[in-house]
């Protein structure tokens, strides 16, 4: 994990999101480097999730400049309409986004399902996409479940035929959007499995975790947010372990007391 001379892979800037009369994001600047790995943690309802969908414009700022893998899009306020469909489409292929809810189409098989974006986005030939959807199968542990529908997986290995998904199109950055928190206690760790692997091949990440522990094993950085603003930011060793605010303090003292 990481030097503090790695290149930005993602930049943002003065960030601002409003929902009517509700400040989601109060202007928010942060840098990843390649090969970095984020974790963002913090009470629900601080803005975590909607600073991921801002990152890759599932949601459009209001304010601010996103910068991703070198491409950058800037929001005036005024400015709260998408880019062209082609530029949007070239910006959003540069990160593969991963939910909590595994969003899987049920009428497809594991394998269809990770080609499925190969095929109709990238335009790779099928047998080629049928090739390297088996390779990401195998990263993921999932080889034996190819032929398979979604119905007939767990939550677990639905989350992981997600990530392969995503990664099938060769994005610069990863987005973990509480990947583990719709799944049983059991199934967490083969998901934490995958996306520690991603950190040790340097793939660039940022995971939105409550998962306090696995935050300091693999991140090189933590945020702490609350209120639409980053409270906190630096290494696990600081954030996590030697906190120096006290709303950093009083969030992480309940992970402690049930023993994360």
């Amino acid at each position: 994990m990481g030097s503090a001379m790695k290149c930005e892979m993602i930049s943002i800037h003065n960030l601002k999101k409003c929902f009517g009369d509700n400040v989601v994001l109060k202007d928010i600047s942060l840098q990843v480097g390649k090969g970095s790995v984020v974790a963002m943690i913090g009470p629900s309802g601080s803005g975590k999730s909607t600073l991921l969908r801002c990152i890759n414009l599932l949601t459009i700022p209001d304010a601010g400049i996103v910068n991703v893998g070198g491409q950058s899009i800037t929001f005036d306020g005024k400015n709260t309409t998408l880019p062209k469909a082609r530029d949007l489409a070239k910006f959003r292929s540069k990160t593969g986004m991963v939910f909590q809810h595994f969003n899987l189409f049920p009428h497809m098989t594991v394998r269809q399902n990770v080609m499925e974006g190969m095929v109709t986005v990238l335009k790779t030939p099928k047998h080629e996409a049928r090739i390297a959807a088996d390779a990401l199968l195998q990263r993921v542990g999932l080889s034996d479940r190819a032929d398979a529908y979604p119905s007939m997986l767990s939550g677990g290995q639905k989350q992981r035929v997600a990530i392969a998904r995503a990664l099938a199109m060769k994005p610069d950055v990863m987005l973990f959007d509480e990947a583990t928190s719709a799944l049983d206690p059991e199934l967490v760790g083969e998901v934490l499995n995958v996306i520690r692997s991603l950190a040790s091949d340097g793939m660039t990440m940022i995971l939105v975790t409550h998962e306090i522990a696995f935050a300091r094993e693999v991140a090189d950085q933590v945020i702490f947010m609350r209120d639409g603003v980053v409270v906190e930011s630096g290494p696990p060793a600081l954030v996590i372990d030697n906190p120096e605010k006290e709303a950093t303090r009083s969030f992480l003292s309940r992970f402690k007391n049930s023993g994360q």
